[in-house]
């Protein structure tokens, strides 16, 4: 046993790990320290969360010194992250745990990185897995000699909208696995040009074909797309716009991700693994909720020892991909419109502008369009939701917009 030298009387406090100091009405005493179990008190809300906050932060970071003024409207004392974080938290998450956040991880997930009142860009992965976009350039064939007028001239003469001296940017993010960590991480590469009609300098000095390519639209014509199949990797174009004051106005846009890696971060089992690697999920907090989306990976039992209780059982599945459209985006007459989803999903749809949501007009067959007319759909899947799909399709003028003469 352990002697005490010295005079205790005025001492408090803790005493190494396992005795404490305390003062009494019947003078000071020494007592040993109580052990406290380690009972997890996080709830699923927390770990739903921490989990999702890391590869946020992560995806950011790939965009500094990339993209400034992202998201116009920004509140007051409202930064970039800040933003990234509320347009995207709860959409598409993904999971990292604990030790894949500190080694540097990053899986590169389909973000929203852009929010503004310019068109967005619409885009699809073809047979061929090469991402393009509804970006036409008419009869323009891009090649080494191209020059920046001649982009600018097809761009601003077959897209309503598009001015002198916008901009497009190109965003490049690579997938990989670090060999030393084995965590997921990215890489990103951006290239950006400004749509100058007196601009005689070769188009390839200032971007990469990767994302500036001509790729057929099937009906004589050339859109903007990359020169190679998006795989282990995300893509996406950005139209911006320098207003008077400094200002930057841009299109909503997010990431287009091809990636096997992408699935294993993302569902109930990801996030178990996540709330895990934080300490777990208090299972009371669990079982007090009926709608939680842990139920069916959390089995309650009465435990003494202080663990979580949480055992894997078979998932329903979280996430629903959304769907993809396909037709010309420009046409003088009409245009059908068709839609896809995964297996066991039906789409939802709308043409008024609106957020689509599981009450709006089911999709059965091809719909035709015969004025501009903004398109947005989800597909559902186990009473789950994806991300919405939008595409605008544009009325154009035939003949010039002069009736037809007849002789």
């Amino acid at each position: 046993m352990a002697k005490i030298h010295g005079d205790f009387s005025g001492v408090s406090g803790r005493f190494g790990d396992n005795f404490v100091g305390r003062q009494t009405v019947n003078g000071a005493v020494l007592a040993k320290r109580p052990r406290k179990t380690s009972t997890p008190r996080r709830s699923e809300g927390q770990a739903m969360v921490r989990g999702q906050l890391g590869n946020v932060a992560a995806n950011h970071r790939l965009y500094e010194g990339k993209l400034v003024q992202a998201f116009e409207g920004k509140p007051a004392g409202c930064n970039e992250f800040n933003m990234m974080v509320q347009v995207n938290y709860g959409i598409n998450p993904v999971f990292m745990t604990k030790q894949e956040r500190l080694n540097g991880g990053c899986v590169v997930a389909p973000y929203q990185y852009c929010r503004g009142s310019l068109r967005s860009i619409n885009m699809q992965t073809g047979e061929n897995g090469v991402l393009v976009s509804d970006i036409s350039l008419g009869s323009l064939v891009i090649g080494p000699a191209t020059k920046v007028s001649e982009l600018a001239a097809a761009v601003i003469g077959n897209n309503t909208g598009w001015d002198d001296c916008d901009q497009i940017t190109f965003f490049y993010a690579k997938q990989y696995i670090d060999t030393v960590s084995m965590v997921p991480r990215a890489t990103m590469d951006s290239w950006k040009v400004v749509l100058d009609v007196n601009d005689e300098s070769i188009l390839m000095s200032k971007v990469s074909e990767l994302g500036f390519t001509s790729v057929s639209d099937g009906n004589g014509g050339y859109v903007l797309g990359m020169s190679s199949p998006l795989v282990s990797a995300g893509a996406s174009w950005t139209y911006s716009r320098e207003s008077t004051g400094g200002t930057t106005k841009v299109g909503s846009q997010r990431l287009v991700v091809v990636s096997d890696i992408l699935a294993d971060y993302m569902g109930n089992a990801a996030l178990k693994r996540c709330a895990d690697s934080y300490g777990g999920i208090n299972t009371k907090s669990v079982y007090l909720n009926p709608n939680s989306s842990m139920m069916e990976l959390v089995t309650v039992q009465p435990d003494s020892t202080g663990s979580s209780g949480i055992s894997e059982t078979p998932e329903t599945p979280t996430v629903v991909a959304a769907p993809t459209f396909s037709g010309e985006t420009q046409f003088t007459d009409s245009t059908q419109v068709t839609m896809s989803a995964e297996t066991g999903a039906e789409i939802r749809y709308t043409t008024d502008g609106s957020t689509p949501t599981a009450s709006s007009t089911l999709y059965a067959s091809p719909i035709t369009l015969t004025d501009t007319t903004t398109v947005k759909a989800i597909a559902i899947k186990n009473g789950v939701s994806s991300s919405v799909t939008e595409r605008v399709y544009t009325k154009q003028a035939g003949n010039n917009g002069e009736d037809p003469v007849e002789d």
